[in-house]
């Protein structure tokens, strides 16, 4: 599990910072940065690759949990390979990185009591 907490720390950085590249700017003002549509769809990369290496251990263990959405979402997001639509970049951001993102910070804070703490960070007497 220590790899899954690691993935899922990625992840919660990825929506972290596309949430915040799209807070306060429509779609139009995302089309009009010549930066941000890349970073956002390097955090969305960032999210799909990340989850699709969590353990199947995990996956299953927390069901409820949209894991395959990364997946969609880019593939929603990327219209054949030149195109990318920032209305949906900016619609998912907005509104569903938030609670994916509160998702994986309950299961990370779950992992965290779960995982023993290495011998060399433990307290000595």
């Amino acid at each position: 599990m220590p790899r899954d907490v690691l993935l899922l720390e990625q992840m919660i950085e990825a929506a972290d910072q596309a949430v915040a590249l799209v807070q306060g700017v429509d779609a139009a003002g995302v089309a009009a940065d010549r930066m941000r549509p890349g970073a956002l769809l390097w955090n969305f990369a960032v999210l799909d690759e990340a989850a699709t290496q969590l353990s199947t251990e995990l996956t299953q263990r927390y069901p409820e949990v949209p894991w395959r959405q990364p997946a969609r979402l880019r593939n929603r997001i990327i219209d054949g390979y030149w195109t990318i639509d920032l209305d949906v970049v900016h619609t998912t951001a907005e509104q569903q990185l938030p609670a994916f993102a509160a998702d994986l910070r309950r299961i990370l804070a779950a992992l965290m009591i779960d995982v023993p703490m290495p011998e060399s960070d433990q307290p000595s007497d």
